[in-house]
């Protein structure tokens, strides 16, 4: 490595380490400001045609634009927050070696977190997790990152100030993949400000499933805030063939409020220090993955999960009435697997991949089986299986 390589990376690790985001203090400041006006924009939509009329007609047609240091950063968008579980790559199916172009855009946007509780969340490409990138050993990664969403929302997000984005905690993104074999894993050549994009390649070396974060100062409230997802980089002769596969990831959010406390919760970063995080969830929001968005496979298919911990504390990981036929542990796909396996511990930033086959139909609870997150603290997803009843492996006995 150079010097000047060193010095860098020396640069983004005590900045990582010691450079903090807004305080908490002014973290609830700027968002009562949001809260206020979106209340304001909420009466105005409320009122009567006539109401309407008198204000225009005396010349005081008038709209309530948010303050400007709140226009993108804030902006709401109380629709989707959380991944779907089967929004991933096909399996690879191809022999040679290619470039593999992932493009990639940091977006801030409040969001519902249950009903009646929305979060601002920091995340890759306006989800969280973040895309599932898939590769194959030997391939040339290409990462192209933009600080802000492309289009109109990225434009208004480019005009806000430095000032305005160092004060939000969010003047700089970029990305550390887990799977690059080089300083910093990609973060010091991706370190993008307001109004910039960066690239850069790697070569997908090592197979495995793993996870990737941003890496900007401070790093662990960008993490804390949802900037994480996984890569997946499949050994040359592929994997095996499976029915379905499913893209789960655990994360800890640290809310000024108790979990189901109403309103926008601002981020607690002193909870955080703590390690007492409020929500444990999956895919980004409490039943993300359940109802109409739960994983779902037939009897006698066979299930891959990718399941991983974007943040800080590990997950102690168990499917409720389903036993892992195969288990690999801390992302080593070429590794034997374990067999037969109750319960995996995920460490934070690490990565597991599970398979088994259905055999039974009906409503399978994935939980964190340390209880008490997945039943108060929101870490519980639902797999529906289909099929026709099996008794001989599974039935009720009558007196």
């Amino acid at each position: 490595m150079n010097k000047s390589s060193s010095l860098l990376l020396l640069t983004i690790a005590l900045g990582s380490l010691t450079a903090g985001c807004s305080d908490e203090a002014q973290n609830k400041v700027e968002l009562e400001k949001y809260a206020a006006n979106q209340a304001g924009q909420a009466k105005h939509k409320s009122m009567s045609a006539v109401d309407m009329a008198g204000h225009e007609g005396g010349g005081m047609r008038h709209s309530m634009p948010m303050p400007a240091e709140l226009s993108t950063t804030r902006q709401s968008d109380v629709g989707e927050i959380g991944r779907r579980a089967d929004d991933l790559p096909a399996p690879l199916n191809r022999t040679q070696a290619q470039l593999v172009s992932v493009d990639l855009y940091t977006d801030e946007r409040v969001a519902e977190m249950m009903p009646g509780v929305t979060y601002q969340y920091w995340t890759y490409n306006s989800k969280v997790p973040g895309p599932f990138i898939r590769a194959r050993a030997g391939d040339q990664v290409e990462i192209h990152l933009n600080h802000g969403k492309p289009g109109t929302g990225g434009e208004a997000h480019s005009e806000h100030t430095a000032a305005q984005h160092s004060a939000d905690g969010h003047s700089a993104h970029s990305i550390d993949l887990h799977a690059v074999v080089g300083p910093g894993g990609g973060a010091p050549l991706m370190q993008v400000g307001q109004g910039e994009q960066k690239s850069f390649r790697f070569k997908a070396t090592h197979p495995g499933i793993y996870v990737y974060h941003c890496a900007s100062p401070h790093t662990p409230t960008h993490i804390a805030n949802g900037m994480y997802g996984m890569i997946l980089v499949e050994p040359e002769q592929g994997l095996a063939k499976v029915d379905r596969e499913f893209y789960v990831m655990q994360g800890d959010f640290y809310t000024s409020g108790k979990y189901g406390d109403k309103g926008l919760q601002a981020f607690s970063k002193d909870k955080m220090l703590a390690e007492k995080p409020e929500y444990f969830l999956f895919n980004g929001r409490v039943n993300s993955l359940s109802g109409d968005r739960a994983l779902k496979a037939k009897v006698g298919e066979k299930i891959r999960l990718f399941v991983g911990v974007g943040s800080h504390v590990a997950s102690n990981f168990h499917i409720i009435g389903a036993i892992f036929d195969n288990l690999y542990q801390d992302g080593a796909i070429m590794n034997p697997p374990l067999k037969n396996v109750q319960t995996t511990v995920i460490a934070p930033g690490s990565a597991v991949m599970i398979e088994f086959t259905a055999e039974v139909p009906g409503k399978y609870l994935l939980v964190d089986h340390s209880l008490t997150r997945a039943i108060d603290k929101g870490a519980l997803a639902e797999l529906i299986i289909e099929g026709a009843a099996q008794p001989e492996l599974y039935q009720q006995v009558g007196h």
